[in-house]
């Protein structure tokens, strides 16, 4: 409704469409491709041989969680939050995973920057792993019997989607099952500096307003489905009604990213047009404390502030070293469920994630940025 509105007013109508075209062929294109090729491998994987695997070798599985929590988005590190409430793998592998997860954020750093993102990705990994090899050689962790009552408790009981949450769900499989390859194939010449309109044939500015509209359509689907329930679906606790397909998760968060990047995109063309180039520059002149607030943003749950400051490292407003640890600091939406299940646990971690952000992104700054 707010993003009707804006479009509204003649003088915003031309950034909105900007807004909507970029955000679904810059960002939202490559997450849907690179979420199909991930959540299409994990459907057909059978992970038995590397639970066998991890068991032989305690320091194996904080490895693997690491790996897990580098992968884009938050499913990964949702699945190793699962198997920590279910008492099987050791809470130094929750440390690494939520330490070296950047949630849907890492979607927006790889379609945008990527030779950055494998700097913040590699720094990530590295920390992740390194915090969860202290975490169980030195630092206390809460005790795992108290993670299982609250396991058992803590089942949650999500309601059944309406008829018409159902409906929207099934569009928007639909919706992406069309529009994944043209769009990726699209947005992948783009990033190559080609001219598609062009390329196609098509006139002026066609490939701006495809793009916006199939923008405006994912937010709308967006807003109409049904209430999130992907950490049910992960952990496969809870039934539901909703079509069992892996693709719905490629499009519900595909859709989630989309949403946030619009927020993102647009309060920053909002205050870059009423406020002109001063934002920017007065990020910029605070130098290394953007290190700190952007740790402390990492200690919300959720993607979506993540998202944010990405946009604004993007953007040129705060230094990669504030980027890095932001990426460390935050958990995602993996927070949500750990919270839910073991809330004491997920406090834990997140005051021991917190810790070697500050230190690998003062680090940065003061080695790199600051030379």
């Amino acid at each position: 409704m707010a993003l009707v509105m804006l479009w509204l007013i003649p003088s915003l109508r031309d950034i909105v469409y900007s807004v909507l075209a970029d955000a679904f062929l810059q960002v939202s294109a490559f997450v849907a491709l690179t979420l199909a090729l991930y959540y299409g491998i994990s459907h057909n994987l059978n992970a038995t041989p590397l639970q066998h695997w991890m068991r032989k070798k305690p320091y194996r599985e904080i490895v693997f969680a690491g790996l897990m929590g580098v992968l884009p988005g938050c499913g990964g590190a949702i699945v190793v939050i699962t198997q920590y409430t279910q008492g099987k793998i050791s809470f130094g592998a929750v440390v690494a995973v939520l330490t070296s997860t950047m949630g849907d954020a890492a979607f927006l750093l790889i379609s945008q920057q990527p030779k950055d993102a494998v700097i913040v990705l590699s720094i990530s990994i590295v920390v992740g792993i390194v915090s969860g090899l202290v975490t169980d050689s030195f630092l206390p962790a809460p005790k795992q019997e108290l993670v299982h009552s609250a396991s058992q408790r803590g089942t949650i009981s999500l309601p059944h989607p309406s008829l018409f949450g159902i409906w929207v769900s099934r569009i928007s499989i639909v919706f992406w099952c069309l529009l994944i390859i043209p769009a990726s194939a699209i947005a992948l010449l783009l990033a190559m500096q080609y001219n598609v309109n062009d390329l196609l044939g098509l006139p002026d500015k066609s490939i701006k307003y495809l793009g916006a509209i199939a923008g405006f359509i994912c937010l709308l689907l967006w807003a109409l489905s049904a209430k999130n329930d992907r950490y049910s679906e992960l952990t496969k606790e809870n039934d539901n009604t909703l079509p069992k397909h892996w693709i719905r998760k490629v499009a519900q968060d595909t859709q989630f990213v989309t949403s946030w990047v619009v927020v993102a995109f647009i309060l920053f063309e909002l205050i870059l047009l009423f406020v002109g180039d001063g934002l920017l520059n007065s990020l910029k002149l605070l130098g290394s404390t953007t290190v700190f607030f952007a740790t402390m943003v990492g200690l919300l749950p959720g993607c979506g502030p993540q998202i944010m400051v990405t946009g604004l490292y993007l953007q040129g407003a705060i230094p990669l070293s504030a980027q890095i640890a932001n990426a460390i600091s935050n958990d995602g939406d993996a927070l949500f469920p750990a919270i839910a299940l073991a809330p004491k646990a997920a406090l834990i971690a997140t005051v021991y994630s917190t810790v070697p952000a500050l230190m690998a992104g003062y680090t940065y700054y003061w080695l790199v940025e600051s030379v």
